[in-house]
Parts: structure tokens; C-alpha cells; sequence
């Protein structure tokens, strides 16, 4: 397979730097997807077509829809649009636009478009902005180094809310929420750590099941999916500040 201008997708981690809270009138690229397994991205609608792009499990893309109940478009680097089974994809409240990823403003909130609400949704829309700053144990610094409740304290002091600085101590702060199909962009999640037996990780939901944080694991800020297993058992608490 050539790995040229025609096959990739677009590269995301380059608009993510460009995230900005203003609410400009770019033309909208598509939606902000994420691939829940590795695949191909085909030519066509179909399976038998010519491959572009073999994308790997959890890698961004850019997708819109298509008059197919079962395929999703992919914006491809050069413009092109090539397909992936929809069945693989996640599609995030996020449109892609020109000048990097935004807040999709067709994504109803269950808060009644509070300031409040605006807030939260901003920081869900910020944290992206973040991915791939390495993980630090200890650490404070969004761009050189962040661990997962310095992340949320200092997102969410972005916003006038002041959190203490633990993951432990923040679970006990704000409105519990006890249901995850509740969960709207921008809610605080906490999650237990067996071995020290106590909350000892957190991250920000940022809707459709994604949320994002600072770990060990993905060595740095990224996104992972609430649903699965090791992230759903873990779970304790869900906080909103109104």
C-alpha cells in the first residue's frame, strides 16, 4: 500500500493544536470520529473496493455521513472521500472545521444551554487541544508534563471552578451523577484504584462514550472509551459543576 498525500487521512493531531474557544464561522470539514477497531478505509461503499488506508484501533479521522445506513465517509488528506463500515466507528460531538476541532453545536444538552453548560462544553473542546502531553507522575505542566487530576484541576480552573488536587479529593466535590447514560461533555470522571485501595484516577467526559485524561497507559493525555471493560468497572463517581 503507498503511504502518499492520496491514501492518508487527514492528520488530526495537527488540528488539535489549533483548538480555539471562539465561535467562528469556518466552513465545517465533517465530524470528529474515532475508530473502535483497525480496518480498512475502502475507495467505495463496499468491501471489494480498492483500499486507501489501513486505519488503526482508536486513530482519529474525519467522517460525514453518507446516504448508506452502514458506511461512513472519511475526508481524506487530499479532499477525497473514501468509506469505513460505520459499525467501526464512533462519531464524537465535534465538527472538524478548518481552524481545528469544535464543540458540534447540534449536540443538544440536557442542562438547557446554561453558561454553565457552555462552560463544560468547553472544556471537553480544550482538553483535545492537550493530547499527547506526556505523562508525569507529580506533575503540573499541560505541555511538558500532567498527571490525570492536575489535568482536570487546571482545566476546569480555566473556568473559575477550583478543584483540589487530588483525584481522591475531587470525587467528593460537585453534583453526583449516577447514571451513565447522564453523562453530558464535561462531566468529572473518577475511577478506583484497587491497589491503593481509594479513587486514584480521573479524566473528562467528553460525550458518546469517550473520555479523556492523562495516564500511564497511553504514556501522556488521550482519549479512551468509557465502555470498555476495564474503564467501566472502574468507575465510582460522576461529578458535574453547575
Amino acid at each position: 500500500m503507498k503511504s502518499n498525500a492520496i491514501t492518508k487521512i487527514a492528520l488530526l493531531v495537527s488540528l488539535f493544536s489549533l483548538v480555539s474557544f471562539a465561535q467562528a464561522t469556518e466552513k465545517v470539514i465533517g465530524r470528529l470520529g474515532q475508530a473502535l477497531k483497525a480496518g480498512a478505509i475502502y475507495s467505495s461503499p463496499t468491501s471489494k473496493a480498492r483500499v486507501y488506508y489501513k486505519v488503526k484501533t482508536y486513530e482519529y479521522l474525519i467522517v460525514k455521513s453518507t446516504k448508506s445506513a452502514s458506511w461512513l465517509g472519511v475526508v481524506m488528506e487530499n479532499g477525497r472521500l473514501g468509506y469505513v463500515p460505520k459499525s467501526r466507528v464512533a462519531t464524537l460531538p465535534y465538527n472538524v472545521t478548518q481552524g481545528g476541532v469544535k464543540a458540534s453545536r447540534s449536540t443538544p444538552s440536557r442542562s438547557g444551554g446554561t453558561a454553565a453548560a457552555s462552560s463544560r462544553d468547553q472544556i471537553a473542546n480544550y482538553a483535545l487541544k492537550y493530547v499527547g502531553t506526556p505523562y508525569q507522575w507529580g506533575g503540573n505542566n499541560l505541555r511538558n508534563g500532567i498527571d490525570c487530576s492536575a489535568f482536570v484541576q487546571q482545566l476546569y480552573g480555566k473556568i473559575g471552578v477550583n478543584l483540589p488536587r487530588t483525584a481522591a479529593e475531587q470525587a467528593k466535590v460537585g453534583k453526583n451523577i449516577t447514571r451513565m447514560e447522564d453523562l453530558i461533555a464535561g462531566d468529572r470522571l473518577y475511577f478506583w484504584d484497587a491497589k491503593r485501595g481509594k479513587v486514584g484516577h480521573t479524566g473528562i467526559y467528553m460525550g458518546n462514550g469517550y473520555f479523556v485524561h492523562s495516564s500511564t497507559n497511553n504514556k501522556g493525555v488521550d482519549t479512551d472509551y468509557l465502555g470498555d471493560k476495564r474503564w467501566r468497572d472502574k468507575l465510582v463517581y460522576a461529578r458535574r459543576d453547575d
